[in-house]
């Protein structure tokens, strides 16, 4: 730093000295021209009017009139003497004090007489700097002599002088005050704020204080602060890792986490790279005002993929849908994504309006979605929409395909009910490749599936996977009974895999879950901090009551929203004692409102929610709060922690991550879960209160029980169920889903890709 402040210090002394000094030559070369100008004009002036007197007066010889008349005008400013001359330059009349200086005729004299014109110059007379302005006298348009006006110039000179030494002094205290100020600057918003951040560093190195601190004075270095953010983030997670690996060793645990996750499938791709097929973009852009933000969707699948595409430098194949996406790729269609720290590419695929109604809102969610969640909403299928479909898959393949080009044996890992048909498309042209696709929603029985009107070339597409993933067990169970009815095949039920066109697909359950970090940070559970959060979030709503109930979902059919309702309103009437004390937030996200059955069910969980609230609602307590709008995750986590039961009610669900997102924010281990049983997360988290949704006297009943549940067994359910997710987080999912496919054997596969290519060179 001292050697920064010393080059800083002779760099600006030169740099304000140099650029000093020429302003001051330039005005010291101004201010010269100046005065010159202004003797040239005074001698101008002076001789017109003395050649007019001598004109008049001339006799054509030296007289006293002449020497009068140069001695009147000899004691003017400046003006050194007067000299008259002949036609022949010999001298008539000069001023006393101009005879001994001035011995012969000045050259300006001469070549004024010679042109019969005026002349002027600037010459030295011995020691003295002069200025002659010679001027021809005529008569009667006769050249009768000539006139030299003299005048001394040396003070010019003089004038130059000072303006250097004043120059030279005001230079000296610029510098003192510019380098001064300078010093102060840096040390105020540079050296001082450089060494605030290096101590802040040298704190978060050694763990003293937690990445969440933020950097101080930081403004300055805005180029900087992302870099230096992410890599203290990284560093905290680092060590946070390493600690969290420490204290699994420790206790003879295997959790996995992010990193163990990014070391397992590193070490099973084998120099491979994996590539993620979803219509969901982990990151998408869309302009806010005059600047393009990039935002994360609510997904877990960015949590589980993200450090295993981070590892692999993989790549993830999804719809662009943000109204800005196509300004933030490449001529390729690529970008380089997390935006503050890229690790991986993200292709984004583009879809006209007319393809995205067909293929998502058409086919994938009025066809598939309804015919795979039983609740008894009527599927709609559309030929048109099913072309689209179809179109969509081949666009897709086609992008997927361009991607692999270059890699061998690459794995491909797609992602639910919009793409059934593309692990088919693209073992054709890559048998090599691994495909697997994870189905995210419930597989429904044969019969219910047999009303599709597609279903045999949605199976023949899904058994060109080399892997299949469901939630649970049941589902993979219907999917291979519909394929014993559906498709020519032998299922093998032992080992759950189905043999079709001699390529074998596997058939595995792998439930999915969420990130359970613990958070140091976290309040005693016995301190009251969830008492106070909840009061505050119902002071916010406006609302005054003792007990909070939360429900997080999409406004879907298929979520039981409007059971659920009816079960807070059935409570109410069988529990009188609690009207007035217990508050239910719904937290619904609208979804695929200009779909008429979404569209319609909006309207009636928000008609449902009038109608209770209007009977039973007094003072500033109602029983439902319908929070309409998409909401974030660190806005939802605050009513978690806060609310004394969950209430998940689907009629069919693939898992349900909210019961698990619940007990995941529980740190305090207190809360009750109500889950209905027809979801997959029924199936591990055993110690919730177990629900039919369409019971509404059961639902009803579990929630007064969840209200008057002694603290001691909250904590002993919410602990086995933390403890189930702990064990089977996102990261155990991906971490199986990928490891099992990648020991997919491909012998037969590489030998038909090795045909495959001779015969396109045959061709």
């Amino acid at each position: 730093m001292r050697l920064l402040s010393a080059r800083l210090i002779v760099s600006l002394i030169l740099g304000v000295t140099l650029v000093s000094l020429g302003f001051s030559y330039y005005q010291v070369v101004g201010e010269k021209r100046g005065l010159r100008s202004e003797v040239e004009r005074r001698a101008e002036v002076l001789g017109e009017s003395i050649a007019s007197n001598v004109e008049k007066s001339w006799e054509g010889k030296p007289d006293h009139e002449l020497q009068r008349l140069v001695q009147r005008f000899g004691n003017r400013e400046h003006l050194l003497g007067v000299a008259i001359y002949d036609r022949q330059g010999s001298l008539v009349a000069i001023t006393p004090e101009l005879e001994k200086a001035l011995t012969t005729s000045p050259h300006a004299l001469t070549k004024a007489l010679a042109e019969d014109h005026e002349q002027s110059e600037f010459v030295r007379l011995g020691q003295t700097a002069v200025h002659i302005q010679a001027l021809p006298l005529e008569r009667k348009d006769e050249l009768i002599g000539g006139l030299a006006v003299i005048h001394d110039v040396s003070y010019i000179r003089a004038e130059s002088l000072r303006v250097w030494r004043e120059t030279f002094v005001r230079v000296l205290a610029q510098v003192f005050l510019i380098v001064l100020i300078t010093l102060l600057i840096v040390r105020w918003s540079i050296t001082g704020p450089i060494a605030r951040a290096a101590q802040w560093m040298r704190a978060l190195r050694t763990g003293k204080i937690s990445s969440r601190q933020e950097m101080p004075d930081l403004d300055l270095f805005r180029p900087l602060a992302r870099e230096v953010a992410t890599m203290a983030a990284s560093l905290n997670q680092a060590r946070s890792a390493a600690e969290s690996e420490a204290r699994l060793r420790e206790a003879a645990e295997s959790m996995w986490t992010a990193d163990r996750l990014s070391v397992q499938v590193r070490n099973r791709l084998d120099g491979s790279r994996l590539f993620v097929v979803s219509n969901r973009e982990p990151y998408m852009h869309q302009r806010n005002g005059k600047s393009i933000d990039a935002v994360v969707p609510p997904s877990g699948l960015v949590t589980a993929l993200e450090p295993v595409l981070n590892a692999c430098d993989g790549t993830w194949i999804a719809h662009g849908s943000g109204d800005a996406d196509m300004e933030s790729v490449d001529a390729n269609d690529r970008l380089r994504v997390p935006p503050d720290d890229p690790r991986y590419t993200l292709r984004r695929v583009w879809l006209s309006k007319e393809e995205e109604e067909g293929y998502y809102y058409g086919f994938a969610n009025e066809g598939l979605w309804p015919l795979c969640h039983i609740a008894h909403t009527r599927p709609i299928f559309r030929a048109q929409d099913w072309q689209h479909y179809e179109e969509v898959n081949r666009k897709f393949t086609d992008a997927v395909l361009q991607e692999i080009k270059d890699t061998p044996k690459p794995v491909i890992l797609v992602q639910d009910y919009h793409f059934a048909l593309l692990p088919r498309l693209i073992k054709e042209q890559r048998p090599d490749a691994r495909v697997a696709i994870f189905w995210h929603i419930p597989w429904p029985n044969t019969e219910a599936f047999g009303i599709c009107p597609w279903q045999r070339q949605l199976v023949d597409g899904l058994l060109g996977a080399d892997l299949i993933g469901f939630h649970i067990q049941s589902h993979c169970n219907n999917f291979l009974q519909t394929v014993d009815r559906v498709v020519e095949s032998r299922v093998d039920w032992e080992h759950f895999s189905v043999l079709r066109r001699d390529h074998r697909t596997m058939v595995r359950p792998f439930p999915i879950s969420v990130d359970l970090t613990e958070d140091d940070s976290t309040e005693n559970p016995a301190d009251g901090s969830a008492y106070l959060e909840r009061a505050a979030l119902l002071r916010a709503l406006g609302v005054e009551a003792t007990y909070l109930g939360i429900g997080v979902d999409r406004v879907d059919y298929t979520k039981g929203i409007l059971e659920r309702f009816l079960a807070i309103e059935r409570f109410l009437e069988k529990s009188p004692s609690y009207q007035g004390k217990f508050t239910f937030v719904q937290i619904g996200a609208p979804s695929r409102t200009h779909i008429k059955r979404y569209h319609d069910l909006l309207a009636e969980v928000e008609a449902k929610t009038e109608r209770i609230n209007w009977r039973f609602q007094s003072g500033k307590w109602k029983p439902i709060v319908f929070l309409k709008r998409q909401h974030s995750h660190q806005e939802i986590t605050p009513y978690y922690r806060a609310a004394d039961l969950c209430l998940v009610t689907s009629l069919h669900d693939g898992m349900n991550l909210v019961a698990k997102e619940f007990l995941a924010a529980r740190q305090d281990e207190r809360g009750v879960l109500i889950l209905s049983q027809f979801t997959g997360a029924a199936r591990e988290l055993r110690d919730a209160l177990l629900v039919n949704p369409y019971d509404i006297d059961q639902t009803a009943d579990a929630i007064r029980v969840a209200l008057e549940m002694e603290p001691e067994e909250k904590q002993l359910r919410v602990q086995r169920m933390r403890k189930v997710i702990k064990e089977h987080n996102i990261y155990r999912w991906a971490g199986n889903l990928i490891t099992e496919l990648c020991e997919v054997r491909l012998d037969a596969a590489e030998d038909k890709q090795e045909k495959l290519h001779a015969s396109v060179h045959v061709a």
